[in-house]
């Protein structure tokens, strides 16, 4: 199509997978798991003074069913770890994990017997957050770096068939 000079006409390329993946990471509906003191950071974070509804992910799903993005937020002991996992399989795909905080990173300063030492030996972390609590601004950093990886990942089409 030939561009006019008035700015009305033209086009756009684009592959579908393209424009999936800027919808998905525009749209990401989060299950926020808090068991620990990284939960007030979560909040602040959710709040108006750094708005994470400016990056899309402003809502909070109160079902994993609803929820494509699953935030660890602090420490998970043994106890809960079956939990999280079934939180974890009640979300539908495609899903994202990020694991919040030193305590869901890695243990944390809690290094015995009843805290797992990293929810990745549980379920799979897309993006790590270290620090205890880790700053906003780290916290908006990792997540924009998810939304990087969305956009740049294959997407499945449901009615493309899948190989077996």
């Amino acid at each position: 199509m030939k561009h006019k000079k008035d700015g009305k006409g033209g086009f756009i390329t684009t592959t579908f997978n393209s424009m999936l993946g800027w919808g998905r990471k525009f749209s990401l509906f989060q299950y926020p798991f808090i068991t620990a003191c990284c939960g007030m950071e979560y909040m602040s974070v959710a709040c108006a003074h750094y708005d994470l509804d400016r990056f899309g992910m402003g809502w909070t799903r109160f079902t994993p069913r609803q929820a494509d993005m699953l935030l660890v937020v602090g420490t998970i002991t043994h106890k809960e770890a079956p939990v999280l996992k079934t939180v974890y399989d009640q979300m539908t795909e495609p899903k994202w994990v990020v694991a919040f905080g030193a305590c869901a990173v890695s243990g944390g300063i809690y290094d015995n017997y009843a805290v797992v030492q990293g929810i990745d030996r549980i379920i799979p972390v897309d993006v790590y957050i270290p620090g205890c609590p880790p700053r906003p601004e780290t916290i908006i950093n990792a997540l924009i770096k998810l939304q990087e990886k969305i956009q740049k990942e294959g997407h499945e089409w449901r009615f493309q068939k899948r190989k077996s």
